[in-house]
């Protein structure tokens, strides 16, 4: 086994318990500011085992998607800004 496949590994591991922390900050997080802390975190997450999976696999098709799901997460993280905003503002 080489350094690049047990630091993959490693990273799933990490990266999978990082998640499943945040998921329970998504559940019981108490405001809503905190939840959407918790949804841009998991997406960030998400990216990158997205990008340690491609590592993995040896194929850049899967880097594409990460790119495209940064893309969403950002736009949402927007748009969820702009609507505390807009009713802390009433």
């Amino acid at each position: 086994m080489s350094f690049i496949e047990l630091s993959t590994y490693i990273s799933v591991v990490i990266i999978g318990l990082s998640i499943l922390f945040i998921f329970i900050r998504l559940v019981i997080g108490p405001t809503i500011e905190d939840r959407i802390v918790a949804l841009d975190l998991l997406a960030a997450n998400a990216i990158a085992f997205i990008a340690v999976y491609a590592i993995q696999s040896g194929t850049t098709a899967f880097l594409d998607v990460g790119v495209i799901l940064a893309l969403l997460a950002f736009l949402g993280t927007v748009a969820f800004a702009f609507y505390l905003e807009r009713r802390t503002k009433r």
